[in-house]
Protein backbone atom coordinates (compact mmCIF):
# COMPACT_ATOMS: atom_id res chain seq x y z
CA UNK A 1 0.00 0.00 0.00
CA UNK A 2 3.14 2.36 0.17
CA UNK A 3 4.04 1.51 -3.00
CA UNK A 4 0.75 2.86 -4.50
CA UNK A 5 0.56 5.86 -2.27
CA UNK A 6 3.90 6.60 -3.19
CA UNK A 7 3.26 6.57 -7.08
CA UNK A 8 -0.09 8.24 -6.21
CA UNK A 9 2.07 11.16 -5.06
CA UNK A 10 4.77 10.84 -7.72
CA UNK A 11 1.86 11.48 -10.83
CA UNK A 12 0.33 14.53 -9.00
CA UNK A 13 3.50 15.68 -8.52
CA UNK A 14 3.78 15.05 -12.69
CA UNK A 15 0.19 16.66 -13.11
CA UNK A 16 1.47 20.19 -11.06
CA UNK A 17 4.74 19.74 -13.29
CA UNK A 18 2.46 19.33 -16.19
CA UNK A 19 -0.16 22.17 -15.74
CA UNK A 20 2.64 24.35 -15.76
CA UNK A 21 4.17 23.18 -18.87
CA UNK A 22 1.01 22.63 -20.25
CA UNK A 23 1.42 19.44 -22.52
CA UNK A 24 1.41 16.42 -20.17
CA UNK A 25 -1.01 14.15 -18.57
CA UNK A 26 -2.06 11.83 -16.11
CA UNK A 27 -4.16 8.49 -16.63
CA UNK A 28 -5.77 5.22 -14.75
CA UNK A 29 -7.49 2.46 -15.85
CA UNK A 30 -9.27 0.18 -13.34
CA UNK A 31 -10.67 -3.35 -14.07
CA UNK A 32 -13.05 -4.50 -10.97
CA UNK A 33 -15.28 -7.61 -11.41
CA UNK A 34 -17.91 -9.83 -9.38
CA UNK A 35 -18.69 -13.53 -10.70
CA UNK A 36 -20.43 -16.38 -9.87
CA UNK A 37 -18.44 -20.11 -10.50
CA UNK A 38 -20.56 -23.02 -11.60
CA UNK A 39 -17.98 -25.72 -12.52
CA UNK A 40 -18.20 -28.50 -10.17
CA UNK A 41 -16.62 -28.86 -7.01
CA UNK A 42 -14.79 -25.69 -7.11
CA UNK A 43 -14.51 -24.35 -3.59
CA UNK A 44 -15.12 -20.57 -4.20
CA UNK A 45 -18.06 -20.20 -5.81
CA UNK A 46 -17.94 -16.26 -6.02
CA UNK A 47 -15.98 -13.29 -5.10
CA UNK A 48 -15.35 -9.33 -5.82
CA UNK A 49 -11.94 -8.84 -7.37
CA UNK A 50 -10.11 -6.16 -8.34
CA UNK A 51 -8.04 -7.22 -11.31
CA UNK A 52 -6.26 -4.50 -12.36
CA UNK A 53 -5.04 -0.95 -11.56
CA UNK A 54 -3.04 1.03 -13.89
CA UNK A 55 -2.10 4.68 -13.13
CA UNK A 56 0.38 6.80 -15.90
CA UNK A 57 1.51 9.66 -17.01
CA UNK A 58 1.99 10.77 -20.55
CA UNK A 59 4.75 13.60 -21.78
CA UNK A 60 5.10 15.56 -25.11
CA UNK A 61 8.32 17.22 -24.72
CA UNK A 62 7.91 18.22 -28.07
CA UNK A 63 6.55 17.26 -31.75
CA UNK A 64 9.72 15.10 -31.65
CA UNK A 65 10.10 13.49 -28.64
CA UNK A 66 7.52 12.07 -25.79
CA UNK A 67 7.33 9.52 -23.58
CA UNK A 68 5.47 7.65 -21.35
CA UNK A 69 5.35 5.66 -17.77
CA UNK A 70 2.44 3.15 -16.45
CA UNK A 71 2.32 1.27 -13.40
CA UNK A 72 0.31 -2.13 -13.29
CA UNK A 73 -0.54 -2.68 -10.05
CA UNK A 74 -2.38 -6.72 -9.36
CA UNK A 75 -1.30 -10.21 -8.18
CA UNK A 76 1.82 -11.83 -8.45
CA UNK A 77 2.97 -15.31 -8.07
CA UNK A 78 4.29 -15.11 -4.42
CA UNK A 79 0.65 -14.22 -2.98
CA UNK A 80 0.32 -10.36 -3.03
CA UNK A 81 -2.75 -9.12 -4.31
CA UNK A 82 -1.31 -5.73 -4.59
CA UNK A 83 2.24 -5.26 -6.27
CA UNK A 84 3.36 -2.93 -7.99
CA UNK A 85 5.22 -2.84 -11.63
CA UNK A 86 6.63 -0.58 -13.95
CA UNK A 87 5.27 -1.54 -17.13
CA UNK A 88 5.96 1.06 -19.51
CA UNK A 89 8.58 3.27 -19.25
CA UNK A 90 9.08 4.74 -23.02
CA UNK A 91 10.28 7.21 -24.76
CA UNK A 92 9.02 7.68 -28.57
CA UNK A 93 11.20 9.61 -30.62
CA UNK A 94 9.52 10.43 -34.22
CA UNK A 95 12.67 10.60 -36.83
CA UNK A 96 10.25 11.64 -39.43
CA UNK A 97 6.62 11.09 -40.63
CA UNK A 98 7.26 8.18 -41.67
CA UNK A 99 10.15 6.54 -38.87
CA UNK A 100 9.67 6.39 -35.35
CA UNK A 101 11.54 4.70 -32.62
CA UNK A 102 10.62 3.23 -29.23
CA UNK A 103 13.09 2.43 -26.29
CA UNK A 104 12.91 1.29 -23.02
CA UNK A 105 10.32 -0.64 -21.15
CA UNK A 106 7.72 -0.36 -24.54
CA UNK A 107 4.55 -2.29 -25.32
CA UNK A 108 4.85 -5.28 -27.40
CA UNK A 109 3.38 -5.31 -31.16
CA UNK A 110 2.49 -9.16 -31.01
CA UNK A 111 -1.52 -8.84 -29.88
CA UNK A 112 -2.36 -5.08 -29.56
CA UNK A 113 -3.98 -4.69 -32.42
CA UNK A 114 -6.42 -7.91 -31.64
CA UNK A 115 -6.41 -6.63 -28.50
CA UNK A 116 -8.02 -3.21 -29.81
CA UNK A 117 -9.81 -4.55 -32.14
CA UNK A 118 -11.83 -7.14 -29.22
CA UNK A 119 -12.46 -4.05 -27.30
CA UNK A 120 -13.20 -6.38 -24.27
CA UNK A 121 -9.76 -6.63 -22.58
CA UNK A 122 -11.33 -5.92 -19.09
CA UNK A 123 -13.47 -9.14 -19.53
CA UNK A 124 -11.04 -11.25 -21.09
CA UNK A 125 -7.56 -11.02 -22.52
CA UNK A 126 -6.87 -11.96 -26.11
CA UNK A 127 -6.20 -15.66 -26.86
CA UNK A 128 -1.92 -14.88 -27.33
CA UNK A 129 -1.94 -12.90 -23.95
CA UNK A 130 -4.01 -14.96 -22.18
CA UNK A 131 -2.07 -17.89 -23.03
CA UNK A 132 1.08 -16.46 -22.81
CA UNK A 133 2.33 -16.85 -26.09
CA UNK A 134 4.24 -13.51 -25.52
CA UNK A 135 4.19 -10.85 -23.27
CA UNK A 136 2.24 -7.29 -23.49
CA UNK A 137 5.82 -4.83 -22.46
CA UNK A 138 9.49 -6.15 -23.17
CA UNK A 139 12.35 -3.96 -22.48
CA UNK A 140 14.28 -3.36 -25.89
CA UNK A 141 13.49 -1.18 -29.01
CA UNK A 142 10.98 -0.93 -31.84
CA UNK A 143 11.54 0.30 -35.19
CA UNK A 144 7.83 1.89 -36.67
CA UNK A 145 7.98 2.48 -40.25
CA UNK A 146 5.20 4.15 -42.16
CA UNK A 147 5.55 3.01 -46.07
CA UNK A 148 2.39 4.14 -47.22
CA UNK A 149 -0.91 5.32 -45.56
CA UNK A 150 -2.12 1.77 -45.48
CA UNK A 151 1.16 -0.09 -44.84
CA UNK A 152 3.52 -0.51 -41.65
CA UNK A 153 6.30 -2.77 -40.51
CA UNK A 154 7.83 -2.70 -37.17
CA UNK A 155 11.53 -4.33 -36.54
CA UNK A 156 12.01 -4.84 -33.04
CA UNK A 157 14.82 -6.43 -30.71
CA UNK A 158 13.27 -7.44 -27.21
CA UNK A 159 15.24 -8.89 -24.07
CA UNK A 160 11.83 -11.53 -24.12
CA UNK A 161 11.13 -11.98 -20.45
CA UNK A 162 8.22 -9.68 -20.59
CA UNK A 163 7.98 -6.28 -18.11
CA UNK A 164 7.55 -8.67 -14.73
CA UNK A 165 10.95 -10.46 -15.30
CA UNK A 166 14.53 -9.70 -15.91
CA UNK A 167 16.86 -10.89 -18.41
CA UNK A 168 17.72 -13.94 -18.36
CA UNK A 169 21.74 -14.49 -17.50
CA UNK A 170 22.10 -15.94 -21.15
CA UNK A 171 21.18 -12.67 -22.71
CA UNK A 172 19.76 -13.81 -25.61
CA UNK A 173 17.38 -11.53 -26.75
CA UNK A 174 14.63 -11.77 -28.96
CA UNK A 175 13.91 -10.35 -32.22
CA UNK A 176 11.02 -9.99 -34.83
CA UNK A 177 9.10 -8.05 -37.15
CA UNK A 178 5.11 -7.61 -37.76
CA UNK A 179 3.36 -6.19 -40.91
CA UNK A 180 -0.08 -4.26 -40.38
CA UNK A 181 -1.49 -3.66 -44.15
CA UNK A 182 -5.12 -2.17 -43.88
CA UNK A 183 -6.79 -3.40 -47.03
CA UNK A 184 -9.69 -0.52 -46.28
CA UNK A 185 -10.82 2.04 -43.80
CA UNK A 186 -12.76 -1.26 -42.32
CA UNK A 187 -10.27 -4.06 -43.37
CA UNK A 188 -7.21 -4.61 -41.36
CA UNK A 189 -4.18 -7.55 -41.53
CA UNK A 190 -1.45 -8.54 -39.65
CA UNK A 191 1.00 -11.24 -39.59
CA UNK A 192 4.00 -11.10 -36.93
CA UNK A 193 7.24 -12.87 -36.49
CA UNK A 194 9.55 -13.57 -33.94
CA UNK A 195 12.95 -15.77 -32.74
CA UNK A 196 14.90 -16.04 -29.59
CA UNK A 197 17.92 -18.25 -28.89
CA UNK A 198 18.10 -20.52 -25.81
CA UNK A 199 20.65 -21.66 -24.25
CA UNK A 200 20.68 -25.59 -24.22
CA UNK A 201 17.20 -26.06 -26.27
CA UNK A 202 16.29 -24.69 -29.95
CA UNK A 203 14.96 -21.18 -30.62
CA UNK A 204 11.89 -20.31 -29.33
CA UNK A 205 9.57 -19.24 -32.27
CA UNK A 206 6.61 -17.19 -32.86
CA UNK A 207 4.30 -16.55 -35.22
CA UNK A 208 0.23 -15.37 -35.64
CA UNK A 209 -1.36 -14.15 -38.20
CA UNK A 210 -4.90 -11.80 -37.92
CA UNK A 211 -7.34 -10.11 -40.05
CA UNK A 212 -10.44 -7.67 -38.31
CA UNK A 213 -13.36 -6.22 -39.90
CA UNK A 214 -14.84 -2.97 -38.09
CA UNK A 215 -17.28 -0.52 -39.27
CA UNK A 216 -19.29 1.91 -37.09
CA UNK A 217 -21.59 -0.49 -35.40
CA UNK A 218 -20.06 -4.33 -36.41
CA UNK A 219 -16.74 -5.74 -35.99
CA UNK A 220 -15.03 -8.91 -36.12
CA UNK A 221 -11.77 -10.58 -35.68
CA UNK A 222 -10.40 -13.64 -36.50
CA UNK A 223 -6.62 -14.72 -35.22
CA UNK A 224 -4.22 -17.92 -35.46
CA UNK A 225 -0.77 -17.96 -33.27
CA UNK A 226 1.43 -20.88 -32.75
CA UNK A 227 4.61 -21.30 -30.34
CA UNK A 228 7.45 -23.99 -30.66
CA UNK A 229 9.77 -24.78 -28.71
CA UNK A 230 8.24 -23.87 -25.10
CA UNK A 231 5.96 -24.37 -22.85
CA UNK A 232 5.30 -20.58 -22.81
CA UNK A 233 7.55 -17.93 -24.08
CA UNK A 234 9.63 -17.72 -21.49
CA UNK A 235 9.64 -21.47 -20.46
CA UNK A 236 11.78 -23.29 -23.77
CA UNK A 237 11.34 -26.94 -24.07
CA UNK A 238 12.70 -28.62 -27.52
CA UNK A 239 9.77 -29.67 -29.81
CA UNK A 240 6.81 -28.65 -27.34
CA UNK A 241 4.83 -26.62 -29.21
CA UNK A 242 0.87 -24.97 -28.50
CA UNK A 243 -1.52 -23.33 -31.28
CA UNK A 244 -4.00 -20.39 -30.57
CA UNK A 245 -6.88 -20.62 -32.69
CA UNK A 246 -9.86 -17.63 -31.86
CA UNK A 247 -12.99 -15.63 -33.53
CA UNK A 248 -15.05 -12.67 -31.68
CA UNK A 249 -17.75 -10.59 -33.22
CA UNK A 250 -19.26 -7.61 -31.68
CA UNK A 251 -22.67 -5.79 -32.52
CA UNK A 252 -23.75 -2.46 -31.43
CA UNK A 253 -27.44 -2.14 -30.46
CA UNK A 254 -27.27 1.34 -29.76
CA UNK A 255 -25.35 4.19 -28.52
CA UNK A 256 -24.43 2.98 -25.03
CA UNK A 257 -25.18 -0.87 -25.59
CA UNK A 258 -23.46 -3.96 -27.76
CA UNK A 259 -23.76 -7.79 -27.88
CA UNK A 260 -20.33 -10.14 -28.54
CA UNK A 261 -19.57 -13.62 -28.63
CA UNK A 262 -16.21 -15.14 -28.70
CA UNK A 263 -14.20 -18.55 -29.62
CA UNK A 264 -11.01 -19.69 -28.47
CA UNK A 265 -8.86 -23.15 -28.83
CA UNK A 266 -5.74 -23.87 -27.42
CA UNK A 267 -4.05 -26.68 -27.97
CA UNK A 268 -0.45 -28.63 -27.98
CA UNK A 269 1.34 -31.33 -29.92
CA UNK A 270 1.96 -35.07 -29.42
CA UNK A 271 5.36 -36.02 -28.37
CA UNK A 272 7.48 -38.56 -30.18
CA UNK A 273 6.23 -42.36 -28.10
CA UNK A 274 3.57 -40.51 -26.13
CA UNK A 275 -0.50 -40.83 -26.93
CA UNK A 276 -2.02 -37.67 -25.38
CA UNK A 277 -0.75 -33.98 -26.53
CA UNK A 278 2.05 -32.79 -24.04
CA UNK A 279 -0.83 -29.81 -22.91
CA UNK A 280 -3.42 -32.35 -22.23
CA UNK A 281 -5.06 -31.23 -18.98
CA UNK A 282 -4.51 -27.77 -20.00
CA UNK A 283 -5.91 -27.98 -23.81
CA UNK A 284 -9.44 -27.44 -25.13
CA UNK A 285 -11.99 -24.61 -25.69
CA UNK A 286 -13.81 -21.37 -24.33
CA UNK A 287 -17.02 -20.08 -25.91
CA UNK A 288 -17.71 -16.43 -24.30
CA UNK A 289 -20.48 -14.03 -25.00
CA UNK A 290 -22.08 -11.44 -23.00
CA UNK A 291 -22.98 -7.92 -23.68
CA UNK A 292 -21.90 -4.13 -22.47
CA UNK A 293 -23.11 -1.21 -21.11
CA UNK A 294 -21.39 2.15 -21.33
CA UNK A 295 -22.54 4.14 -18.65
CA UNK A 296 -20.39 7.67 -19.89
CA UNK A 297 -17.64 8.40 -21.36
CA UNK A 298 -14.66 6.24 -19.09
CA UNK A 299 -17.17 4.37 -17.77
CA UNK A 300 -18.31 0.70 -18.89
CA UNK A 301 -19.91 -2.54 -17.79
CA UNK A 302 -19.94 -6.02 -19.15
CA UNK A 303 -22.22 -9.18 -17.61
CA UNK A 304 -20.58 -12.58 -19.28
CA UNK A 305 -20.68 -15.73 -19.09
CA UNK A 306 -17.31 -18.39 -19.93
CA UNK A 307 -17.83 -21.89 -20.59
CA UNK A 308 -14.19 -24.03 -20.91
CA UNK A 309 -14.23 -27.32 -22.46
CA UNK A 310 -11.23 -29.31 -21.52
CA UNK A 311 -10.27 -31.97 -24.14
CA UNK A 312 -9.75 -34.06 -21.26
CA UNK A 313 -12.83 -35.30 -19.65
CA UNK A 314 -11.74 -36.23 -16.28
CA UNK A 315 -11.18 -32.56 -16.08
CA UNK A 316 -14.57 -30.59 -14.85
CA UNK A 317 -15.07 -27.93 -17.37
CA UNK A 318 -15.13 -24.13 -16.04
CA UNK A 319 -18.75 -22.19 -15.78
CA UNK A 320 -18.28 -18.79 -15.22
CA UNK A 321 -20.69 -15.51 -14.99
CA UNK A 322 -18.86 -12.23 -14.61
CA UNK A 323 -20.11 -8.72 -13.91
CA UNK A 324 -16.90 -6.59 -14.91
CA UNK A 325 -16.41 -2.51 -15.03
CA UNK A 326 -13.57 -0.82 -16.41
CA UNK A 327 -13.51 3.10 -15.30
CA UNK A 328 -10.76 5.29 -16.62
CA UNK A 329 -9.49 8.64 -17.93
Amino acid sequence: MKKIIFILFVLVSFKTYAQDLGNGKPNFKIFWNYHNDFTKEVTKKSAFELKRVYLGYKHDFNDTFSAKVTYDIGSNSGGSEYTAYVKIAQLDWKLNPKVKLSMGLIGNKQFNDQESLWGYRYAQKGILNEFKFGPSADLGINSEFTINPKFKINLFILNGEGYKSLQDNNGHQKMGTSFIYNFSEKFTGKIYIDSQRSENTKSIKNNSIFLGYNNSDFRVGVEYGKIKNARTYKNAEDDHNRDGFSVFGSKKLSKNYELFARYDQISSNILSGESKSWNYNNDGSLVMFGTQYQATKGVKFNLNYKLFNYNNSLINNKSILTLNAEFKI
